[in-house]
């Protein structure tokens, strides 16, 4: 007896992958879903900027999304880790816990892994008092103190973007020291600058300096690196697209993949990261996928 072969297996069933397998569930396509339950935003209590959605636990979202998306009858889940992905004669093969599972198609939608400041009490904070998206929890901070941990040079946009949501500090912590076209760019934003550097995190937002001073904030923003949070684009020797804070899967504009077949989308294919940017993404990689399953060859 022969393994089945779905049209498409989705690696990753967060709000990219859901969104791409209603896509094609709704066009009757077989998919099978793969996910290990290790959502990007786990940290956090609130998501923000999604229309209808404003506020809601990301949990809950994620939560009623899969419920959605598993009414379609043609589209099964599976818990857990996918191992490995390889190219075989009739379309890809994916194992998970040492079973192989086919698929004519195949979807990335595997998300990244934040690389942390190591700052003493960042680690449990992310995400609930330390952030990195102005624009997701910049509001919520009610125009209150903001400190900018400052990560590298880099930094200087979270410093000039976030007076618009409170009175900011830059805390340089020794990793950069702005030049004088910086300074003048910083003072015209009314940004304060701390050069102390910071010894630990604690109470709610409070940065405990190494010369002994407090400083309380409402809310802290740190740049933080990320990397691909399984490692089967690279086991595909798919190609990346570097930026200054990690790399994404490169894609056309339906979501395909260097590798003809592969597509990906959410936080492992787009440099923006955001619920709603994620569901966008993933209905257009539905949509491909689709088109893709018609019209393509691989």
């Amino acid at each position: 007896m022969t393994d089945p072969i779905h049209d498409v297996i989705i690696i990753g069933g967060s709000y990219a992958g859901l969104s791409a397998a209603m896509q094609l569930g709704r066009a009757r396509r077989d998919v099978l879903i793969i996910d290990d339950g290790k959502r990007r935003n786990r940290f956090a209590d609130h998501s923000h900027g999604f229309l209808t959605q404003d506020g809601v636990d990301p949990a809950i979202i994620a939560a009623e999304a899969r419920a959605q998306v598993m009414e379609y009858k043609t589209i099964n889940w599976l818990a857990g880790r996918a191992e490995t992905a390889e190219r075989t004669a009739d379309g890809f093969a994916v194992t998970l816990a040492g079973k192989r599972h086919l698929s004519r198609r195949l979807l990335l939608a595997t998300g990244v892994r934040d690389i942390l400041p190591e700052i003493p009490g960042l680690e449990e904070r992310w995400g609930k008092a330390v952030f990195h998206c102005p624009y997701c929890h910049g509001y919520e901070l009610d125009q209150g103190r903001i400190g900018v941990i400052a990560a590298s040079e880099l930094s200087m946009h979270h410093a000039l973007m976030l007076p618009d949501w409170g009175p900011t500090t830059l805390l340089l912590n020794d990793n950069f020291e702005p030049d004088a076209d910086q300074l003048k760019n910083l003072g015209a934003r009314g940004v304060t600058l701390e050069r102390s550097r910071i010894a630990a995190i604690t109470g709610h937002a409070d940065i405990r300096l190494v010369d002994g001073r407090t400083l309380s904030f409402a809310g802290l923003f740190a740049l933080a690196r990320y990397e691909m949070a399984s490692p089967l684009a690279a086991q595909l020797g798919l190609q990346f697209e570097e930026n200054p804070v990690g790399s994404v899967i490169r894609t056309d504009p339906m979501k395909e993949t260097s590798m003809p077949g592969v597509f990906a989308c959410g936080d492992a294919a787009r440099p923006m990261a955001s619920v709603a940017l994620a569901v966008g993404d993933g209905n257009l990689a539905g949509a491909g996928l689709h088109r893709s399953l018609l019209f393509g060859s691989i």
